[in-house]
């Protein structure tokens, strides 16, 4: 966001706290919270992605013990989807890069061009492309934006308080289910 930002000659003081910008689409954000009209949001997004493809996609770090996590559930049997805004592809270059690609079922961004980045969009596109039924999902997000999501799709959701969104915000929701560890997501599902 940074390297995007300074393109517009917005400094990291102006900015503000960018953990605000993690979950919605990233045209929204700059639109929203830096006040860019359509076409500068758009050069935006390309200059954030100038950054995002070379270096910024492996600038992640998997939280402790997710892989094991990721192995119990399949174990379990249970099906796992990722439902992102991030563009797709990235999003599977994300769980190649880390070696978890292997424990979902199927991996779902928004496009590039911008369409299906709404998450209600990308859970909705997940229910239907993998004919899940909804009494047997359940959304596990960190933001607002995927507790939003999943109510609009009628589904329940699982708010983990370890993530980028603030509890208080996350509470707001109403969030079906609230944790705080990985432990309490194994002893939930």
């Amino acid at each position: 966001m940074k390297y995007a930002l300074k393109k517009f000659n917005i400094s990291e003081e102006a900015a503000g706290d960018l953990s605000r910008l993690i979950g919605p689409p990233l045209e929204m954000s700059f639109r929203e919270f830096f006040h860019l009209d359509k076409e500068n949001a758009k050069r935006a997004v390309a200059y954030y992605r100038e950054y995002y493809t070379v270096k910024g996609i492996y600038e992640n770090k998997l939280y402790d013990d997710m892989e094991t996590l990721l192995q119990t559930l399949r174990r379990r049997g249970l099906h796992c989807f990722t439902a992102s805004s991030k563009p797709e592809q990235f999003a599977k270059i994300v769980l190649q890069h880390f070696r978890i690609d292997t424990y979902f079922d199927g991996i779902v961004g928004s496009n590039m061009d911008g369409t299906r980045s709404a998450k209600e969009d990308v859970i909705k596109y997940v229910l239907e492309a993998y004919h899940l039924k909804k009494a047997e999902t359940i959304m596990v997000g960190d933001t607002k934006y995927d507790m939003a999501g999943a109510k609009k799709n009628g589904i329940d959701s699982l708010a983990v308080t370890y993530g980028y969104g603030t509890v208080e915000e996350l509470k707001e929701t109403e969030p079906t289910y609230i944790c705080n560890t990985l432990m309490e997501i194994l002893e939930l599902l």
